[in-house]
């Protein structure tokens, strides 16, 4: 394998690695912080009449986490295609 080869496959690394714990790390934040920890200050606003802190413990982590997925996907391309890693 040559230098640059390897160079790619670290950088390539250290990218997917950043990703990951990025979209970790806003997961727990909205599954963790909206459902429980903020979830008294969320319940001011409603959506669909029910408090918002129960609507994103119930139903709005569950559509970011489906999000978060879709993101993950469209930029683990981008870095593959970028770093000429073949998925």
């Amino acid at each position: 394998m040559s230098d640059e080869q390897i160079r790619n496959r670290a950088h390539y690394w250290r990218a997917t690695k950043q990703l990951t714990v990025t979209l970790l790390l806003v997961w727990f934040l909205v599954s963790f912080g909206a459902g429980i920890l903020f979830r008294e200050a969320l319940d001011n606003f409603s959506v669909g009449g029910a408090p918002l802190g129960f609507w994103m413990a119930q139903n709005g982590s569950i559509y970011i986490f489906v999000l978060l997925i879709i993101i993950y996907c469209i930029q683990m391309t981008r870095l593959e295609r970028k770093y000429g890693i073949k998925g």
